[in-house]
């Protein structure tokens, strides 16, 4: 701003209670999603299983993001209020599939039909929640009236994040619960010998 020497500015009033609510946001989103492993730690009575559910919520703030640029939409409280409600909406889809894959492996399937099998039964029940929640959203989402601006931008981040972010959930919970199976399979001693013979210039010899 070119100020001479001896002055400076700050934000205040509007500006500054919106900065300290997105922070209050933030931290709200943080311990949210501390709660949500919590819950689903006691859950399926594990602590990897939540981690692969969860991998899908850092998908869904781009393209939440990537909604709100291409509507013409800035970021605002009540975009990131939606983006807050957006990560209980899209985890669901990883608890269906993780859920459904651990009763076909403790029934006796191997894991890789066990993970094609339970996306295969789960996609219609996941296609079905997507679609019914974007149908209720978009007269939101195009609405008139006092506070419409408001509730649109809630309802087109919500929108976008939960249609753009729907084809890579269906992928990265199957890829993540087959990678966690590998590594329960293969016993510790095996994989500390295969880092040890990666790792360079160390060799090992069957007398060791």
């Amino acid at each position: 701003m070119g100020l001479p020497a001896g002055y400076s500015y700050l934000f205040s009033g509007q500006v500054k209670v919106l900065e300290e609510t997105t922070w209050n946001l933030l931290l709200a989103m943080l311990l949210a999603s501390v709660f949500m492993y919590m819950v689903l730690a006691a859950q399926f009575e594990s602590f990897s299983y939540p981690f692969i559910i969860m991998l899908t919520l850092p998908l869904s703030v781009p393209f939440a993001l990537l909604s709100l640029w291409i509507t013409g939409r800035a970021l605002s409280l009540w975009s990131a209020l939606g983006m807050f409600l957006l990560l209980g909406i899209v985890k669901k889809n990883g608890i269906l599939q993780v859920d459904y894959t651990n009763r076909l492996v403790a029934s006796g399937m191997a894991v890789r039909e066990a993970i094609l099998e339970a996306n295969r039964v789960r996609l219609r029940p996941i296609l079905m929640t997507t679609l019914s929640i974007i149908a209720g959203l978009i007269p939101v989402a195009i609405g008139i009236g006092a506070g419409s601006e408001q509730r649109a931008s809630i309802a087109v981040t919500i929108i976008g994040g939960q249609t753009l972010c729907l084809l890579l959930t269906l992928l990265v919970v199957p890829v993540g619960y087959s990678y966690l199976a590998e590594l329960q399979a293969a016993p510790w001693r095996k994989r500390a010998a295969r880092a040890i013979e990666r790792a360079p210039g160390i060799r090992t010899t069957d007398g060791d």
